[in-house]
C-alpha cells in the first residue's frame, strides 16, 4: 500500500515562477536565474531557516539543467555512502556527460572527514554540490569547502508570503479560513512553510467543516492562541515590559515576559537585539562586559535557533537584569547629539585639525596641540561644556 504524499510535498513548486519568497534569489533577476541563463551552476551551499526552501531550489536547480537529483540527510548518511554516489555521478558525468547535484540538507551536522571528502570531487567539477544549513557556514562548513561554493541566504517567509501559501493549501484541500485563524497560523509557521502546511493537513484530517476556525488550528498545531501580534501593540508593550523589567532588575518579570516572547514565536534575535541595545544603554559603564555577554546571546541564538535558543536567552536576561546599571554614557551621547542639531558643524580647533601639508602647518593647523594637556578640546563656542558625568544608578 502507498503512503500518502504529504501536502507540502504535493505543493512543491515545479518551476521558479512557482516559488513563493526568496526573490533575491529565484525572482525575475535573481542570483539563480542569471547563474541558469549562463548555462553556469557551481557548487553552493544554502543557509537559512527551516521550511525556507533550500531542497526545493535545489531540485528545481537540478531539474532545469537536465542534472541528477542525489539526496541525502547528513544525519543519516555516512562516508561510504557518500563516496558511492560520488562514484556513480563521476561515472555518469564520464559515460554520457550528465551531471549530478547532490544535495546534502544538514550539512552541519557533517564532520571534518565527511566535509573533506566532498572536496576534490567539488573542486574537478565531478559533482554539483548543494548542502542546506540552517547554520550559519562560517562556523560550521570547513573553510577549504567554504571557499569552493558559492553560499546564498534564504530569508524566512514574511505573513504575505506564508498567506500565499496558505492560499494554494486552502485550494488543494478545498477549504476556506477564518481570518483570526490564518492569523494565528502564520504566526505559529514562525516563517516556515512546511510547517504552514502540514498544520493544515492536519486540520484537514480533524474536521469535515469547510471553513477551519481558531479552534481547529489549535488542535491541529497543538497549541493555544496568545494575545501575541508581531506587528501589533501587544508585541511593544510585551518587549517594553520586558526591557523595563530588566532596567529595573525585576529578574522575575523579565523572565515572564522573556517566556511570553517565546511562547508566541517571538524571533530570538529580535530579543537578542534589544538585549545588546540594553546592555549598552543602560548597564553600560557600570559593567562593560555586559555588552560581551549579550552580542554572546545574540551570536549563540543566529547560531542554534529554537527551542535551544530560549535557553540562551534566559540566561542572559538573568544576567542583564541582576547587573549595575549606568546610562552615563547613552545620555552624554545624546547631550552631545543635541549640541550638534542646534549648533551645526562647528569650527574644530586650529590645534586639533589635520595638518598632512607645509600649506596647512604654515596656516596653523594642528599648533599648539598636546597629546595630554588637561585643556578643552571642544569648538570655542562649546569650551568646558560637560557632557559626560560619572554616576551609579546601580539597581
Amino acid at each position: 500500500m502507498d503512503e500518502p504524499v504529504p501536502l507540502a510535498e504535493i505543493l512543491r513548486p515545479k518551476t521558479l515562477d512557482d516559488v513563493i519568497g526568496q526573490d533575491h534569489l529565484a525572482g525575475s533577476v535573481g542570483i539563480l536565474r542569471k547563474l541558469l541563463n549562463r548555462g553556469f551552476l557551481p557548487s553552493m551551499i544554502f543557509w537559512g531557516p527551516p521550511g525556507s526552501g533550500k531542497t526545493t531550489l535545489a531540485l528545481l536547480l537540478a531539474d532545469l539543467t537536465g542534472a541528477v537529483f542525489e539526496s541525502k540527510s547528513a544525519v543519516t548518511t555516512g562516508l561510504s555512502e557518500v563516496r558511492s554516489i560520488i562514484g556513480k555521478a563521476r561515472d555518469r558525468l564520464d559515460t554520457d556527460g550528465r551531471r549530478t547535484v547532490f544535495f546534502i540538507d544538514e550539512i552541519h551536522r557533517f564532520n571534518k572527514a565527511q566535509q573533506d571528502a566532498l572536496l576534490p570531487h567539488v573542486e574537478k567539477g565531478s559533482i554539483i554540490f548543494i548542502g542546506a544549513t540552517t547554520e550559519n557556514p562560517s562556523f560550521e562548513v570547513i573553510s577549504p569547502l567554504l571557499s569552493r561554493c558559492r553560499v546564498l541566504v534564504l530569508n524566512p517567509l514574511t505573513a504575505r508570503e506564508l498567506s500565499d501559501i496558505a492560499d494554494r493549501g486552502l485550494i488543494y484541500l478545498k477549504r476556506k479560513i477564518e481570518p483570526k485563524a490564518r492569523d494565528f497560523l502564520i504566526s505559529l509557521s514562525n516563517g516556515d512553510a512546511r510547517t504552514l502546511l502540514t498544520v493544515l493537513e492536519i486540520a484537514g484530517m480533524l474536521t469535515p467543516q469547510k471553513t477551519f476556525s481558531v479552534d481547529t488550528i489549535e488542535t491541529a498545531a497543538q497549541r493555544k492562541v496568545l494575545q501575541y501580534d508581531t506587528g501589533g501593540e501587544e508585541h511593544y508593550n510585551t518587549i517594553s515590559a520586558f526591557i523595563k523589567s530588566m532596567r529595573g532588575s525585576d529578574t522575575d518579570a523579565a523572565l515572564y515576559y522573556l517566556a511570553r516572547m517565546v511562547a508566541a514565536g517571538e524571533d530570538p534575535l529580535f530579543i537578542a537585539r534589544r538585549m545588546v541595545i540594553f546592555a549598552s544603554e543602560d548597564i553600560g559603564l557600570a559593567q562593560p562586559t555586559a555588552l560581551v555577554v549579550a552580542n554572546g546571546v545574540f551570536d549563540a541564538c543566529h547560531k542554534v535557533g529554537y527551542p535551544e535558543a530560549q535557553i540562551i536567552l534566559a540566561h542572559g536576561t538573568c544576567y542583564l537584569a541582576q547587573a549595575k546599571k549606568n546610562r552615563s554614557a547613552y545620555e552624554a551621547y545624546f547631550s552631545a547629539l543635541d549640541d550638534v542639531k542646534s549648533f551645526g558643524n562647528l569650527p574644530i580647533p586650529m590645534s586639533l585639525r589635520n595638518a598632512p601639508t607645509k600649506l596647512m602647518k604654515g596656516l596653523g593647523y594642528g599648533a599648539g596641540y598636546q597629546k595630554y594637556g588637561g585643556e578643552s578640546r571642544l569648538p570655542d563656542r562649546l569650551r568646558n561644556r560637560r557632557y559626560f558625568r560619572k554616576s551609579d544608578n546601580s539597581g
